[in-house]
């Protein structure tokens, strides 16, 4: 019988080292942020970016981005100066460090999501993306699951061999 480990929790898979922005930002400095960067998304905090304790007000993506500058393009300036908090989406889904694996996989698997931010007592400390949760998934089954299967689906060879006498 195979002896299985409980599934590893968010804090075991999450990225620590988060790019943040701040609610203040304007526009042209979160895009530069995200193009600079790489990121196809950040959470927005409250605060400085450097502060230790950073509470997450929110999340800004490439899309809420190039939603709010082209439309700032092509009508021109809108009255007040966009920042990240004028474009952000406020109060996104979040995990805890202690939620499961399985649980962070059914949020991807029944959401369109790509990044989730991990949270705790609404201070953000870290993230996870769709593929930190494939890699994890991919290692618990690697580990556990092949093993378990052919725990419950083990082929006894002496039924096959007599099954092949009864048969003809």
């Amino acid at each position: 019988m195979v002896d299985l480990e409980s599934p590893p929790k968010a804090r075991d898979f999450m990225h620590t080292d988060v790019q943040t922005v701040t609610a203040e930002m304007t526009l042209d400095e979160v895009v530069q942020q995200l193009l600079k960067h790489e990121l196809s998304n950040a959470p927005v905090v409250a605060g400085k970016r450097s502060d230790a304790s950073r509470r997450l007000i929110g999340f800004i993506s490439e899309r809420d981005c190039l939603s709010a500058l082209a439309q700032e393009s092509f009508f021109g300036s809108p009255a007040p100066l966009q920042t990240a908090q004028t474009v952000m989406r406020g109060s996104p889904a979040c995990v805890t460090p202690d939620t499961d694996l399985f649980a962070v996989a059914a949020i991807f698997i029944n959401h369109n999501y790509r990044h989730l931010p991990v949270t705790e007592n609404g201070h953000l400390l870290g993230m996870v993306s769709r593929r930190d949760v494939l890699r994890a998934v991919d290692d618990y089954y690697r580990k556990y699951g092949k093993a378990k299967f052919k725990e419950r689906f083990h082929p006894d060879t002496h039924l096959l061999m007599y099954h092949r006498f009864i048969s003809q």
